[in-house]
């Protein structure tokens, strides 16, 4: 029952995968205009480039695949995917595609990480607790509060941050990802500095989504408290924290994790305008520069990396819902 309930899952997320990279292939092939020729007029009109214009499209346009069949540019485009090769940049050429996103990778995944890990366990718990009859009544204008926060958007906090924090008490950097000539390495020195860097971003993002999940856990958390097996626990006279965390936040519970699910795949994208703002070298400040330049082999590098980290983080959820509540694989066999 279990085994085609994975199997069912795989072959689902296998699909989505295979509609990403084709439609990925795709759209940037429907849009007017000539990517390449575009991005070398650029480099013609700032003096970077220089000679013919019409010999060097077509020497790009065949380095990069693009004066053969459609269909044939197809099923190259599938193998170099599948060979983890996904172009050259225009803007920084000869540099790869994949190796500007793996530089990038480490500090998004490090910074959206944390901070989507940290909004979700305490946002989850907030609202839980907010939805509880028997929460202490100190508690309530500390989520009123929390709860206000939500309707600011995160690069605004961030730019408060970053002025009262960096520039007026200066604590903390204004921006980057380490201290301009340190010597890296895994030691006392490089994670401290990492984290110095990180706070700012780190934060805006926390006080930010820390009330959007207690808000939706405290939903959830006042729809389950009417059903039958919460007044039979409490008849039974079991503890109000075990009714508490192992029948209300249990069962309220699954909606969370499918925005966790989303949150954590968009993790690979960045939150573009927070590492615009303190100029932290991670994705989405690389695709904040990929579309500066027109470069548009690296959008659609990160695209696609965005869309499979989403198929396989609600594959990876789809594998966790059964734990939580076995009616669901029942239900799908």
């Amino acid at each position: 029952m279990y085994f085609r309930y994975v199997t069912r899952r795989f072959g689902l997320m296998l699909l989505v995968i295979i509609l990403a990279v084709s439609i990925n292939f795709l759209l940037p092939r429907l849009m007017p205009g000539d990517p390449v020729e575009a991005q070398l007029n650029q480099l013609l009109a700032t003096g970077s480039g220089g000679g013919d214009i019409s010999a060097m499209v077509e020497s790009y346009r065949s380095r990069f695949g693009l004066d053969r069949p459609l269909w044939e540019q197809y099923l190259s485009y599938w193998g170099a995917t599948l060979r983890l090769d996904l172009g050259v940049s225009l803007a920084a050429y000869p540099e790869r595609v994949v190796d500007a996103i793996l530089a990038g990778l480490p500090w998004t995944l490090g910074l959206l990480g944390f901070a989507t890990l940290v909004s979700f366990t305490l946002g989850t718990l907030l609202g839980g607790l907010m939805g509880w009859p028997r929460v202490p009544r100190w508690l309530q204008p500390f989520g009123s509060s929390v709860v206000l926060l939500s309707s600011v958007p995160y690069f605004l906090i961030g730019m408060v941050l970053l002025y009262v924090f960096a520039i007026v008490l200066r604590i903390f950097p204004a921006g980057g990802g380490l201290p301009f000539g340190i010597q890296t390495g895994f030691n006392w020195e490089t994670i401290s500095a990492i984290a110095m860097h990180a706070a700012l971003p780190a934060a805006s993002i926390i006080l930010a989504e820390i009330g959007a999940w207690a808000l939706g856990m405290r939903g959830m958390m006042v729809s389950v408290l009417g059903e039958d097996y919460i007044s039979l626990a409490d008849a039974k006279g079991l503890k109000p924290r075990r009714i508490f965390f192992w029948y209300a936040m249990r069962n309220a519970l699954l909606p969370q994790l499918t925005k966790l699910a989303l949150a954590m795949g968009h993790i690979v994208s960045g939150a573009i305008l927070v590492e615009v703002i303190f100029s932290y070298p991670g994705i989405g400040f690389r695709l904040y520069q990929a579309i500066q330049s027109n470069d548009y082999f690296v959008i659609q590098g990160i695209v696609l990396v965005l869309s499979i980290s989403i198929a396989v983080a609600m594959f990876i959820l789809d594998l966790i819902y059964p734990l939580i509540d076995p009616r669901i694989a029942a239900e799908e066999a």
